[in-house]
């Protein structure tokens, strides 16, 4: 009988656990099942209160010991704490040698190289410097020689009698029209590389852009000396040598005011913009103009008094317009050689 309600005593303890165990909130094994427990209005910020009450994470301890698990066979795993033991693959890859990695490597340039800065006349120094010392000689010793400019462009629209004794140049006069012929040929040079780097190409071989000023400054002045020599050479077996000395002076003095008309538009054209267009028809306008002067005054020198329309028209070109045209194609084929074709 005693047995018997031990038995019932502890079949009803066990009853009243299992019991109180039903009432007891079931701890939630996922985060689905917190929000579950939760009323369906409740908000973002509740459901993540209600997760971080339930799970809080705890420290992780990674094990100390060597990894010896390996198929058979194979050697004892690699310790994932030393580099030296991990496989190529994890401290090697295809950046592994890029100068971002490595500072001390020299990065070079990255990305695709924009356009270049287009080269301009007033961006050179170096042109800028022979431009103003152009200008500089050009309008100071005016004032020393006006009185020679004076007397030349009277003696050019003026013909002198027979018995008339024309005044003699001085040694500094001569050499101030000699310099101003150079100063000429650098005008023209400067025009010509306008002109090829507006309507012809703007790359060539060389390095620097006033190399090729340079080239057609040395085309220019070898033109102006062998047309000197030409016209000494004809002058000298067909005419006298007052006629002869006559027009040396002309020559020289057309080739100085050649120069000195054409600075101002190269001054504009360089640094104030104006039109390549414009910038031709001035020295065609130009151009034209001398050589009518150039007609002219060999007109008025050697075949006034002869009368010798063809002999005048064949000395004109001979002299003047085929070396015009042989220095155009020397140019032209001088370019077409520097030049870079893409």
């Amino acid at each position: 009988m005693r047995q018997q309600q031990d038995s019932i005593a502890h079949d009803s303890v066990a009853l009243a656990q299992q019991d109180s165990s039903l009432h007891q909130p079931v701890r939630p094994q996922t985060p689905y099942q917190v929000l579950q427990m939760l009323p369906k209005d409740a908000t973002p910020a509740q459901q993540d209160s209600a997760i971080q009450a339930w799970f809080q994470p705890d420290e992780v301890h990674y094990s100390s010991q060597p990894d010896t698990l390996h198929l058979p066979g194979h050697g004892v795993g690699h310790n994932r704490l030393k580099v030296s033991d991990l496989p190529k693959y994890y401290h090697e890859n295809f950046f592994s040698n890029d100068s971002l990695l490595h500072p001390e490597l020299n990065g070079g340039r990255y990305g695709v190289a924009g356009d270049p800065v287009p080269y301009t006349v007033r961006g050179d120094n170096f042109m800028t410097i022979i431009l103003l010392g152009c200008f500089i000689m050009a309008v100071l010793p005016l004032g020393q020689w006006r009185h020679v400019v004076v007397r030349q462009l009277k003696d050019f629209f003026y013909f002198p009698h027979a018995g008339r004794i024309a005044p003699t140049e001085t040694a500094g006069e001569v050499r101030y029209q000699l310099f101003m012929s150079l100063m000429t040929a650098l005008l023209l040079a400067i025009i010509f590389f306008f002109y090829t780097t507006h309507y012809v190409a703007d790359t060539f071989v060389l390095d620097e852009p006033y190399q090729l000023v340079g080239i057609f400054f040395a085309v220019f002045v070898a033109y102006f000396l062998l047309k000197a020599l030409a016209y000494s050479v004809v002058n000298l077996v067909f005419f006298d040598g007052k006629k002869k000395q006559q027009w040396d002076k002309t020559l020289l003095f057309l080739t100085v005011v050649e120069g000195v008309v054409l600075l101002p538009v190269v001054v504009i054209q360089a640094y104030f913009d104006l039109s390549m267009k414009s910038v031709v028809y001035y020295f065609t306008f130009v151009l034209f103009l001398l050589k009518m002067l150039t007609f002219y005054k060999s007109w008025v020198i050697f075949f006034k008094k002869s009368g010798g329309f063809l002999q005048l028209f064949l000395y004109f070109c001979a002299l003047e317009l085929m070396p015009l045209l042989s220095v155009w194609g020397c140019l032209v084929l001088i370019v077409d050689e520097l030049k870079i074709n893409f």
